[in-house]
């Protein structure tokens, strides 16, 4: 990898209203590069219909030493469970 090439995260949307879906990483020197990239490695066949290129130095994830606080059920909440609220007689659609 040269110095001014950097990595890419491609994301793919396959249909008009289905989620994006990540699809690999590309390199490129700047986001036009990277969108050629992309579309040639991912799209080459019509497989997508949009895409979204990201630098992968800007995407944000959960530190794994600090996993756990984030994706804890917490069961000390319980109001934050359905089964805590009684719904009222009579109220058909909530």
């Amino acid at each position: 990898m040269e110095s001014g090439d950097k990595v890419w995260e491609v994301f793919i949307q396959k249909k008009s209203g289905l989620p994006f879906k990540h699809a690999g990483s590309v390199h490129g020197y700047d986001k036009k590069m990277a969108v050629q990239n992309a579309r040639d490695a991912y799209c080459r066949r019509g497989e997508g219909r949009e895409l979204w290129v990201v630098p992968a130095n800007c995407i944000v994830s959960v530190p794994m030493d600090e996993a756990e606080a984030y994706f804890d059920p917490q069961e000390d909440k319980i109001y934050r469970h359905p089964t805590f609220y009684v719904i009222p007689d009579g109220v058909e659609n909530l």
